[in-house]
């Protein structure tokens, strides 16, 4: 699954210089069909963010959508490069006993 970087172009995640943002011109047409639970939900939510209902679901759904892209991308690496790279995943775990001990205390969170 490593091989050629894919992209939208003029898009990066990670909300830095072009990606596609708001101020951009809006030439697709996304249709959804939504509950009336759903509807009053996503409307409070954008007057609560001082945006428009669309503004607010192409805004969350992009934030969405780079979430589940971001682990998902493509890249080059030369024969060196790449057998570094296995080398590096073959290894063994390192033991850090500091974490260990952190990870196991309680942190009561959780409780109901």
């Amino acid at each position: 699954m490593y091989g050629k970087k894919t992209a939208l172009k003029g898009w990066r995640m990670g909300g830095r210089e072009g990606d596609l943002e708001a101020e951009a011109p809006r030439g697709t047409r996304l249709n959804l069909r939504a509950n009336a639970r759903q509807d009053a939900l996503i409307r409070m939510a954008a007057q609560a963010t001082n945006k428009t209902v669309t503004a607010f679901v192409l805004d969350s759904a992009s934030a969405a959508a780079e979430q589940v892209l971001a682990d998902r991308r493509w890249f080059m690496l030369d024969d060196a490069a790449w057998d570094a790279f296995q080398d590096a995943l073959e290894r063994p775990a390192v033991v850090k006993p500091r974490l260990a001990e952190l990870l196991s205390e309680d942190s009561g969170l959780f409780e109901d």
